[in-house]
């Protein structure tokens, strides 16, 4: 199964202490490439979501941004007499030296109460950044192999396109190698008669044969293009199966055994692409040309749209 490497997931932990909002951004890179943004807060949690990432992904920059928010509990403690009268006598102290000094606002009371609240516990911050993470992750994933599933079913309309003109070229064959053919006659004879004006009587039966058997087989080496369109319905075959929409045994990683299928599909149109310069090298024909020019511009279709693929 294909996955893209252009996604979007988010998830949130909502907690008795706070909750924990995790998003997770992609886009398409040679290899995993993992940036964070977090509060110095979460900074315990970077290493266990890039190992959980690793675990899960195998191409593609990935964006991990953090945010969270603590519980107001500070409306829950009552402010004691003694708290209030340990404040007064502090500010009569500032007082003899700051005269100007103003009292604090409720506000400020609250505040240091605040500070003064129990501290949560670190791996309390770990666990909800890490079910924030599954939540996130999920979706990423399953963002991606909905973009996924789209570009291989683009690749495949643009690989049905290159197979049409295969087809073309290959039913074309026999009038192109006839007209071909009668084109070399014509210049042999033309050849002939300005090597020899007065005729062969210069020139031996087996010598004429040599060289007529000569142009002959640079003709066939130079239009003869049935390997290269065998390879191009060769590399199509692969394509598709590359391509097929196949249930994943191991759906985060692993693109199965087959590897990274971004990769092997950039060797791929590197050959096709091969495949149709040769096949232009070797045009005898507007037709062919023209067929040829076309297949590089489909394959580089193809070639654009793999850059996004895991």
């Amino acid at each position: 199964m294909m996955n893209s490497m252009t996604a979007f997931g988010s998830g949130k932990s909502e907690q008795f202490f706070g909750t924990v909002t995790i998003e997770l951004r992609s886009v398409n890179s040679r290899f995993l490439d993992i940036q964070f943004r977090l509060p110095d807060e979460l900074r315990l949690a970077e290493h266990p979501i890039k190992e959980r990432l690793t675990s899960e992904l195998s191409r593609g920059k990935v964006e991990v941004r953090a945010h969270f928010v603590r519980t107001q509990t500070a409306m829950k403690y009552e402010i004691s007499e003694d708290a209030l009268h340990l404040v007064a006598g502090q500010l009569d102290r500032v007082r003899k030296i700051l005269p100007e000094t103003p009292s604090p606002s409720f506000s400020d009371l609250l505040s240091v109460l605040n500070t003064q609240a129990p501290q949560v516990d670190p791996e309390l911050w770990l666990s909800a950044c890490q079910e924030a993470l599954n939540v996130a992750l999920t979706e990423l994933i399953a963002g991606r192999r909905r973009e996924g599933r789209r570009l291989s079913q683009a690749m495949l309309e643009t690989a049905a396109q290159i197979g049409h003109i295969v087809n073309n070229v290959e039913q074309q064959m026999p009038v192109l190698l006839a007209s071909q053919k009668e084109r070399l006659a014509q210049k042999l004879r033309e050849t002939i008669q300005a090597a020899f004006p007065s005729g062969f009587t210069h020139i031996s039966g087996p010598e004429l044969s040599e060289r007529l058997a000569n142009e002959s087989s640079l003709f066939a080496l130079r239009i003869d293009v049935a390997e290269e369109l065998t390879r191009l319905k060769s590399h199509l075959t692969e394509l598709e199966y590359l391509l097929k929409d196949e249930p994943d045994a191991n759906p985060g990683k692993g693109q199965s055994s087959r590897g990274s299928p971004g990769k092997r599909l950039d060797f791929l149109f590197q050959e096709m692409n091969r495949e149709a310069n040769t096949l232009g090298s070797k045009a005898g024909s507007l037709e062919m040309s023209k067929a040829a020019i076309d297949l590089k511009l489909f394959i580089e279709q193809l070639k654009e749209q793999a850059m996004n693929i895991e």
